[in-house]
């Protein structure tokens, strides 16, 4: 059998020789046997070399050697392989054990696939096993081992199944010898089945060394805790105050507690104006549950008298903390909601303005806004005297904006403000209201003011326009009554303003009150010819006579002896062209050209009244200078003011200052006489039992909004008792559409205040009687 190819014919397998087909058994592997030759050499009969030589012969034994390679030749297309990659070995007895397995078996239990090799015949290859070595080998297809050596397609296959190096996983391992000791008995090269592909080791995380990375975590942990070590220390150590102080200003808060305004009064201590506590309803919404709204809707809005709807809104806004109901709620309404046990309901303390005396006074007296501060007449010039000063407290709150209770807090009082003392007496200030108002609407007037004036202090007794602002509902009026026209309005006086000319010619002693003059009805005057406001024959007359009957011409010729010069000086001396500065809100300083500037005809016009602008409160003053002997007297508004403690402080008297003489205010007083007479202009104005002085006025009245005049002034003003003054009264009327003269429309207004006030004052009859009027020169 060894003469035939190394192995005999036996069970399993064909016919012996290198061409036979092995059978069943030959893919055993049977160990090797001994006639193998030895690693020196080859065979000389060209039989394969031994088994030392082979690199991929691997002996049965338990010391897992890795194939020793030979020269380069016989290394060619092999790597080193990972160890735990190398096929296991198997012992010799495993080797015997082997033969006993079923075919397809690869020693360790799992099944190889099968390949039916074919050997170019259509055969199946020839299977034989090296009963030296104990391995397998088959002959690819269609190549057969000729000559001696082993041919590349003679592969041997270890029984664990794995290939011995990476080339065997790419494309089988493959080995080149020149000798012709590759086969055995002229059996042909066979090869190896691919083993299947040994499945992949799991990933294994192989750890460094323990001690490396504990250190770098102490690293890393020592880095972290200092830094916190380090803010700890800023912020407990120097920065502990800054927190600390962030700390209260979180938890304390800061309240204002308002102080009360001071109340307006008149002359005698009624209230014009006013401070009462009030309160101010809010409620947090997130706390009233949504079934209850409705209710609590609808007691609220009956209580505060507010729209249902509108309270609803708000309730209905769950994700806010705060919303304002009302402001100015009464106490007593207040605290009646707070017993009804709404939730989250709060009712703040505040002070609500009030007015008792309606349109009383309104342009005058003025109005607060919202925070309480003036924004018109007394209560914006009196403001810093009627506020104030408001106190705070501080008090510790919680997260819900609740004050803790004893908690430590700090208070200020606040400084209540001082009542202001007006000089205006409540019921005169009724009395030429309602008067003034009547004529207004009796003749279409579009306004009108009434003035009372003391005559020796010259302390307004009342102040008086039409409309009036009703400081109740302020909000509502139109914005022109939030003006004092008193002294805000400026017009142009017309005939009242002769009695300035007439101190000026009196004055300079170019003028008597006897002094005669050929009066026509008009005169010439540069490029302009004036007139008297009635026509009549030229006649002459006193310059008496020319006042009591409101002669323009007349008074024109005695302006020409005085010259512009000193009419514009006296003009000035009564007050024209400055403000009063009697502490009146509004007022104004009219108007007083120089007379350096006036044209020719202006400084005719001006001796009557036309050319010249004045407030109601200027003329008023003007004849207070002449009732008081020629002393003017800055007209004052507040009679003084009482602070906290409850004394009064009366406000200083104003400057006197000497305006005319004696004589001249008296002469004047006569003429004025005449003038109020059944004889003159104002007869209308007489009161019985009194002696009256005064003097009409209608002037041309010039439009700012049309920028032209239009319409007419309609004014009186007077004193009385004209031989003992206490009282001076002012009536003007705005663009009077039934009427225009001051004679027949200012008259009887000045009339009926004048009676009241008199009245009112107490103010007794004169015994004495007024002297005869000389009205012509011949007389």
């Amino acid at each position: 059998m060894r003469d035939q190819g190394g192995r005999g014919q036996g069970p399993g397998r064909g016919p012996g020789g290198a061409g036979a087909q092995g059978g069943p058994g030959a893919a055993r592997r049977t160990p090797r046997g001994a006639g193998g030759a030895g690693r020196s050499g080859r065979p000389a009969g060209g039989g394969r070399p031994a088994p030392d030589d082979d690199p991929f012969d691997l002996p049965f034994t338990d010391d897992r050697r890795r194939p020793r390679t030979g020269d380069g030749e016989r290394s060619r297309g092999r790597a080193s392989q990972d160890p735990a990659q190398e096929p296991r070995r198997r012992t010799p007895e495993e080797g015997r054990d082997g033969d006993a397995r079923r075919p397809g078996s690869d020693g360790e239990g799992r099944t190889r696939p099968r390949r039916a090799d074919s050997d170019g015949e259509g055969g199946v290859r020839p299977r034989r096993t090296d009963a030296e070595d104990g391995r397998e080998t088959e002959t690819r297809p269609g190549r057969q081992a000729t000559g001696g050596g082993r041919t590349r397609s003679e592969v041997p296959r270890p029984r664990g199944g794995a290939p011995h190096g990476p080339g065997d996983q790419t494309r089988g391992t493959r080995q080149r010898e020149d000798g012709e000791g590759g086969r055995r008995g002229g059996m042909p090269p066979r090869r190896p089945p691919i083993p299947p592909r040994p499945p992949r080791p799991p990933l294994v995380l192989r750890l460094g060394n323990p001690r490396r990375r504990i250190n770098i975590g102490m690293i890393a942990m020592t880095f972290i805790l200092s830094i916190f070590a380090g803010r700890l220390i800023q912020m407990q150590g120097l920065d502990s105050k800054i927190y600390e102080a962030k700390a209260v200003g979180q938890r304390m808060i800061t309240e204002v507690i308002p102080a009360k305004r001071g109340s307006i009064t008149d002359v005698n201590g009624h209230a014009l104006a006013m401070t009462v506590e009030a309160r101010e309803v809010a409620i947090d919404p997130s706390k009233v549950h949504a079934g209850v709204r409705a209710k609590v809707a609808n007691v609220l809005a009956a209580e505060l008298g507010k729209p249902e709807q509108e309270i609803a809104a708000k309730l209905a806004k769950d994700t806010t903390r705060y919303q304002l109901l009302a402001k100015d709620v009464d106490p007593i309404v207040a605290n009646r909601l707070l017993k009804a046990q709404i939730p989250a309901l709060t009712a703040k303390k505040q002070y609500k303005r009030i007015y008792p005396a309606g349109d009383l006074a309104g342009s005058l007296v003025g109005f607060v806004g919202v925070d309480g501060t003036g924004l018109g007449g007394l209560e914006e010039s009196k403001n810093s005297v009627l506020a104030g000063r408001d106190g705070k407290q501080r008090v510790e709150q919680g997260r819900d904006g609740q004050r803790i209770p004893m908690t430590h807090s700090q208070r200020q009082a606040p400084v209540e403000g001082s009542d202001v003392r007006l000089t205006i007496d409540r019921d005169i200030q009724w009395a030429a209201q309602k008067s003034i108002a009547e004529q207004v609407r009796a003749v279409g007037a579009e306004s009108g003011t009434v003035i009372v004036m003391d005559v020796k202090t010259a302390q307004i007794v009342a102040m008086a326009n039409a409309p009036e602002l009703d400081l109740n509902n302020w909000r509502q009026a139109p914005q022109a009554n939030y003006v004092n026209r008193a002294a805000a309005d400026v017009f142009e006086p017309g005939s009242t303003n002769k009695v300035i000319t007439a101190a000026a010619a009196l004055e300079s002693g170019a003028v008597r009150p006897t002094t005669s003059f050929r009066v026509k009805d008009n005169i010439r005057c540069y490029d302009r010819t004036l007139r008297d406001a009635e026509p009549h024959p030229t006649e002459t007359m006193t310059f008496q006579t020319a006042i009591a009957k409101s002669s323009n011409v007349a008074t024109i010729m005695a302006a020409r002896k005085v010259g512009s010069q000193r009419l514009h000086g006296m003009l000035k001396s009564f007050g024209f062209g400055a403000r009063p500065g009697g502490g009146v809100p509004g007022e104004e300083a009219g108007l007083l050209p120089d007379y350096k500037t006036w044209s020719g005809s202006q400084s005719c016009t001006i001796a009557y009244g036309q050319g010249v602008s004045v407030t109601a409160l200027q003329m008023a003053s003007v004849y207070q200078t002449i009732a008081n002997g020629g002393v003017r007297v800055p007209p004052q508004i507040v009679a003084g003011t009482t602070g906290g403690d409850g004394r009064f402080t009366a406000a200083p008297a104003g400057k006197q200052t000497k305006v005319v003489s004696d004589r001249t205010a008296s002469e004047i007083t006569a003429m004025l006489e005449s003038a109020a007479s059944e004889e003159g202009t104002g007869g209308l104005a007489a009161i019985p039992g009194y002696r009256v002085a005064g003097k009409t006025g209608t002037a041309n009245r010039y439009d700012p909004k049309l920028g032209r005049y239009d319409g007419y002034t309609a004014s009186f003003v007077g004193f009385a008792p004209a031989d003992a003054p206490r009282l001076v009264v002012l009536s003007v009327l705005q663009n009077p559409q039934k009427g225009h003269f001051g004679g027949q429309l200012a008259a009887p207004v000045f009339k009926q205040v004048m009676t009241f006030a008199i009245k009112s004052r107490k103010i007794p009859p004169t015994s004495s009687t007024a002297p005869p009027v000389r009205l012509s020169a011949g007389q």
